[in-house]
């Protein structure tokens, strides 16, 4: 076997890849234009290089409303593609309910080692905080969600002890990953090791499953009702680890979505994730 059941690489790939059952090409095109619009509709926003490379910059969407609670989007791709500028339409309800959102960019494997990544978006999370007052945000209503890759490193930053940082340790106050990736093992036998080059040191440091959460925020787990079914095995067997933990954790999945729509409840008129975000501070 080469993880859990399977023994081949189409195996995990079929399970692992979501252009095998949704229009990827497709979903992105609807992204960049969802972004497009919601970049308009928010003409204040601004990014800021935080680190020392080019990638490594946030863009915020400021609320307006003072010592505003701040959200922390970080974006997927399999670590190896997109950027946070697909992804402002996560940024525009929420605003509009007051909160200011951040959105964490980062470099690509494999020109950086996932370990970077993680690292990277540890460092975007803690200039958050340390900027607060100029941001004019309360950092201590801080709350993260991140979607596939960026549900792993919303996942990671759970493991973070951030008094280590000169920060808090209850910094994270809830977190949303969806469809998220919280055991890495698999993915060294699929189409993702080429650029990913993971080897079982990674797989052990950079697994949210195998370390010990260092956080008391809530978290909700959601992947979508039509993703391949090791995705809504993923957050459920995450789930159990975190309750074992002794957080408060609630999974499920949003139905009728895929990998992608599974995002469409930041903006749909219900705005359900929006609403979960609130409850949180």
């Amino acid at each position: 076997m080469l993880y859990r059941n399977f023994v081949s690489e189409a195996e995990i790939n079929a399970e692992y890849d979501p252009g095998f059952i949704s229009d990827r090409d497709l979903a992105m095109e609807r992204f960049n234009q969802l972004s497009s619009t919601a970049r308009s509709a928010m003409p204040n926003w601004y990014s800021h290089q935080f680190g020392t490379t080019e990638a490594e910059y946030v863009d915020i969407f400021p609320s307006g409303v003072a010592n505003a609670p701040v959200h922390i989007f970080i974006h997927g791709g399999y670590w190896r593609a997109l950027s946070a500028r697909q992804f402002a339409f996560v940024a525009q309800k929420l605003v509009e309910k007051g909160v200011t959102v951040v959105l964490t960019n980062y470099g690509l494997c494999p020109e950086v080692s996932i370990g970077d990544i993680v690292e990277q978006t540890r460092e975007a999370v803690a200039w958050v905080c340390r900027n607060a007052e100029q941001l004019n945000v309360d950092s201590s209503r801080l709350t993260l969600s991140g979607h596939s890759a960026g549900g792993h490193l919303a996942a990671m930053m759970l493991t973070v002890d951030w008094e280590e940082y000169g920060l808090p340790k209850d910094l994270i106050k809830g977190a949303i990953p969806l469809s998220g990736l919280f055991d890495l093992a698999p993915f060294p036998h699929s189409w993702l090791q080429p650029s990913l080059k993971l080897t079982e040191q990674d797989i052990a440091q950079q697994s949210p499953l195998f370390l010990p959460v260092k956080s008391s925020a809530r978290v909700l787990l959601r992947y979508g009702g039509k993703e391949q079914s090791e995705f809504a095995r993923q957050s459920h067997t995450y789930a159990d680890y975190l309750a074992a933990q002794g957080l408060s954790v609630d999974c499920k999945a949003v139905e009728g979505a895929d990998h992608f729509t599974v995002l469409d409840p930041f903006f749909l008129n219900e705005a359900e994730f929006v609403t979960d975000i609130l409850s949180f501070s």
